[in-house]
Parts: C-alpha cells; sequence; structure tokens
C-alpha cells in the first residue's frame, strides 16, 4: 500500500496526500480530513525512514540515562517521552550503567538512526564521540557537565541553594556533628559534595566526617556502618542522593536507632519513593520534571536555530529542601555508642575491643 491507494480512496492528489502526512500546514482542512480518514480505513502507515529521508529529519531525540533502574530516572523518561510525542517526536532511549563501550555504541547506534538531537543525562561522555555527534551538526544537550564548545547546550543545577538550605534547618535543629555520605566520582555528585562544605563552613560548623558513597541502597548500608565505627556518631547525616538515604535508613533501624528522634536524615533528589518511606525522608528537589522539560526545550530550541555553531545556551535549575519528616531536634546526649540492633550486633570499636 502508498500514497496511490490513499489518494483514490479519499479522491485527491497523490501530492495532496503527501503533504497531509507531511502535516503541511497549507492543505485544506476539508482535504485533509479525508485523507486521514481514508488511510485509517485503509490501515495505512507511513514510511518515517522514507520520509527522514526526504525532510532531512528523522523527528527522533536520543535520551541517553545512566541507569533505568535508578528511581531518579522514570520521572524524567516519561516527561521528556511526554513532550516528544506532544510535539509528534519519538525517542530512542538507551542507558549506558556507567559502561564506556555502552557508552560509544548508544552514540553511534544514534548516528545511524540521523537522529535530530540527544540529551546527555549520564557522565563519562569521551571528547571523541562528542566530535562525532558535533560534525554531524546533531544538537546537544548535557546535564551540568556539558563541554564549554560552540553548539552544545548545558543544564546547570544550582546544587548550593537546596544543600544550604538543608545545613541551615538541621543547624536551627541544633545539630552540630552532621555528616555527609557523598556519591561517585562525577562532577554532579562532587558539587554536591563540595556545596555540602562551603553551607557547614558558612556557619561555622566542623567538617569532619565525610564517608564515600555510591548512589545505590547498598552503598548506603555500607556508609552507615563506617560512620558507626567512628568514635563520636553524628546526630544528622546528609545523603548525596534518596537511594544512599535510604540505605541508610533501612541500616538505622536495624541497628535500632529511631528516626528521626536518634537520627536525623536528609536525601537529595526528592525521588518519588521519598515520600513514601517510614518517616516521609525530608530532601533536596531537584525536579526531575523540570530537568526533563528543560533538557527537551534545548535540544527544540537547537533545532529552530538556523546555524547550530553560533553559540553555546545555557539553562539553570534550582534546587530547594522538601521538609518532611525524618528530620526533628538534635537529642540530648551527643557521641553515644549504639545499643546492638535489631538482628544483629553493632560494628563499633568499643565492641570489637571486648
Amino acid at each position: 500500500m502508498d500514497i496511490r491507494d490513499i489518494a483514490a480512496k479519499a479522491r485527491v492528489s497523490t501530492a495532496t496526500v503527501s503533504r497531509t502526512l507531511n502535516r503541511v500546514p497549507t492543505v485544506n482542512p476539508q482535504l485533509a480530513k479525508r485523507v486521514w480518514k481514508a488511510a485509517e480505513k485503509l490501515g495505512y502507515f507511513s514510511n518515517s525512514q522514507a520520509r527522514s529521508l526526504v525532510s532531512g529529519k528523522s523527528r527522533l531525540f536520543g535520551l541517553i540515562v545512566s541507569e533505568i533502574t535508578n528511581p531518579f530516572f522514570p520521572e524524567i523518561i516519561q516527561t521528556f517521552e511526554n513532550l516528544a510525542v506532544q510535539q509528534n517526536y519519538e525517542i530512542l532511549l538507551t542507558s549506558t550503567v556507567h559502561d564506556p563501550k555502552r557508552m560509544e555504541l548508544a552514540v553511534r547506534r544514534m548516528i545511524e538512526r540521523r537522529v535530530d538531537g540527544v540529551a546527555v543525562l549520564t557522565f563519562g561522555m569521551e571528547d571523541s564521540l562528542i566530535e562525532h555527534l558535533r560534525f554531524r551538526q546533531v544538537p546537544l544537550v548535557f546535564v551540568d557537565v556539558a563541554p564549554d564548545l560552540p553548539g552544545i547546550s548545558n543544564i546547570r543545577i544550582n546544587y548550593q541553594a537546596g544543600i544550604r538550605q538543608a545545613v541551615q534547618h538541621l543547624a536551627a535543629l541544633r545539630h552540630s556533628r552532621i555528616a555527609f555520605i557523598a556519591g561517585p566520582a562525577h562532577q554532579s555528585a562532587q558539587e554536591r559534595r563540595k556545596a555540602f562544605v562551603r553551607a557547614m563552613r558558612e556557619i561555622a560548623l566542623p567538617v569532619e566526617q565525610i564517608i564515600a558513597g555510591d548512589h545505590t541502597m547498598e552503598g548506603g548500608v555500607r556508609a552507615f556502618g563506617e560512620l558507626m565505627l567512628e568514635r563520636t556518631r553524628p546526630t544528622a547525616v546528609m545523603c548525596s542522593n534518596d537511594v544512599t538515604a535510604i540505605g541508610v535508613m533501612r541500616e538505622a533501624f536495624h541497628r535500632g536507632l529511631r528516626i528521626p528522634s536518634d537520627l536525623s536524615v536528609i536525601g537529595f533528589d526528592d525521588i518519588r519513593l521519598a515520600q513514601f518511606m517510614s518517616p516521609p525522608l525530608t530532601t533536596v528537589q531537584m525536579s526531575q520534571t523540570e530537568l526533563a522539560t528543560l533538557a527537551f526545550h534545548a535540544l527544540m530550541n537547537d533545532i529552530n536555530r538556523e546555524n547550530l555553531a553560533r553559540g553555546k545556551n545555557e539553562y539553570h535549575l534550582v534546587t530547594s529542601l522538601v521538609l518532611r519528616q525524618s528530620t526533628a531536634l538534635a537529642p540530648r546526649e551527643t557521641g553515644k555508642k549504639l545499643a546492638p540492633g535489631r538482628g544483629g550486633s553493632v560494628r563499633s570499636r568499643q565492641r570489637s575491643r571486648q
């Protein structure tokens, strides 16, 4: 079946069918209605690849994320896809799971499919792969880590605003020993760590307990276990992301600690799961909906520009504290060793000496 069959059934020319299917706005509305009705009755599906060869546009956006299983990404993916559908676009989605080889394969696959633009929501993009896309005049948008090159858009995250609010909130609750569980060694996680250190120093609180994490629940469990080996335990823990905070809450429960009366916990990201924790998690919100919206509109803006190499666009996303029930006044007795938790012993220096 081709457009000649539709033209015959709709009693119009093949040119009218072609313009209608390509959504040319100058087609007479009555004729267009007949064409779409005929196409529907005949069960016609357009050949998008052939159409892209003619128009030079695939109406396909690439979306690269780190891990689909990470609760931070589903809302981003859904929002991005919803916006794409509204604009008659499709998305080509891939996850890298932090593997450089998968990143390379993802980029090459997008080049082969002639995507109109790529939103990169992950880290570790090799310079050579960036050049592959730039050479083909493919619009790119990064989150927080865009190279300083023309033709590439960047979404800057203001981590400091929300993290400062979180630290000041804990200080107002009389917490003076605040630990931080950091993320992996990529720029976004490092910026969160730096923002925490700056916020602590602004109000003259000591920065003594920063533990390495990996942005996973298991990493949160391990990192909190390390904190409990410290000579003096913190009264509050701030985490580089919500998933880590959930791991901390799980291990705190295992050790018989009550949140927030024994320990206050704050996350970062405000994933949907955070509000359903027990207690609901206080966190710094980095709106996934807004992030996806900025990324999509950045690509659309670049597509509509006549010359992609003219310059670079920068967009900004501000973080803010969302108060829930995982924070409270600091307990009066600080520095106290933990009692054995439910279902296991406490791994502390005091216990190991016995």
